[in-house]
């Protein structure tokens, strides 16, 4: 296929290239400023600028761009960045595609689970209501930049994505080199549960959804989410460390401000579309998944 790629030197971004083209696949990179390569299609979304005719004849395009949630402190122009980071490029993206009439047919955008907002033990499937927090109000605004290519006929799938464990970025890449060194343990109370993914099922999901007719949402989460401190745990256990440091939830607030609360949110996620789609996921379960995770190799 022809895929043309938003987002692609991020974490999820990167490795999805990197498995696409590995797999086959043609990949084309939407960079901001100057193409480097005869790969890279320009564009700069705050401008409402993107080199249309460069993505006609590809088959789709994945979207994975958005500011770091974790990045900076949350304060009131913050949160314009998260949102606009997240609708802007969405909603050129979408206008482009209704426009074009050989253009990608298929629109993968990431989103996010933070859509049903902090749900307890709640089970969530795509069914499910959204939440009424900050972040639920941007993925909501978010998956509804993509309307104009949904009203023109494209496949649009909005890929509501779970904490990715990866070994060397993300969240993850912040917490096992202190699990490694035995200084890490649960997030304040640890009872929040996490919709957790690997990076490397999080990359075959795409590729599968790319091959699929499913559209609307999709959870990219495993089908096992667990409460947080049970996944420090298991984490730690495939390290042979201890896990008993526990970080108060008043120092993660006074380290991290707002996004604590993302930390701490508990979203109880299962796959639902991914898995009746087709979808075998490499890792299901937390055991697979910390012993890979927590591995050095390939």
């Amino acid at each position: 296929m022809q895929i043309v790629v938003a987002g692609s030197h991020g974490l999820l971004g990167s490795a999805l290239v990197e498995h696409l083209t590995t797999h086959g696949h043609h990949v084309r990179r939407l960079v901001r400023g100057a193409a480097r390569s005869a790969t890279d299609i320009t564009w700069h979304p705050p401008a409402g600028h993107i080199d249309a005719q460069a993505l006609r004849g590809a088959d789709a395009v994945v979207n994975l761009g958005g500011a770091g949630l974790g990045d900076k402190r949350w304060d009131d122009a913050y949160r314009r960045v998260i949102l606009r980071s997240r609708t802007a490029p969405t909603a050129l993206l979408a206008r482009t595609l209704a426009e074009l009439d050989d253009g990608p047919r298929v629109l993968l955008q990431g989103t996010a689970v933070g859509y049903y907002g902090d749900r307890g033990d709640e089970v969530l499937t795509e069914d499910s209501g959204p939440g009424r927090d900050f972040l639920a109000g941007v993925v909501q605004a978010w998956e509804r930049a993509t309307s104009p290519a949904v009203e023109a006929g494209v496949r649009v799938a909005h890929l509501r994505t779970g904490i990715v464990m990866s070994r060397t970025g993300g969240s993850f890449g912040r917490l096992l080199p202190l699990l490694r060194l035995g200084l890490g343990g649960p997030l304040g109370p640890g009872d929040n549960y996490w919709a957790w993914i690997t990076l490397v099922d999080h990359v075959r999901a795409v590729e599968h959804l790319l091959g699929t007719e499913v559209e609307g949402p999709v959870n990219l989460t495993a089908p096992a989410p667990a409460p947080q401190g049970e996944i420090v745990r298991a984490l730690a256990s495939a390290l042979h460390r201890p896990a008993v440091l526990r970080v108060p939830q008043l120092a993660l607030r006074v380290v991290l401000g707002e996004f604590a609360r993302d930390i701490l949110a508990s979203q109880r996620a299962l796959p639902q579309v991914l898995t009746r789609s087709g979808f075998r996921h490499r890792h299901p379960d937390l055991a697979s998944a910390a012993a890979w995770v927590t591995s050095r190799d390939g």
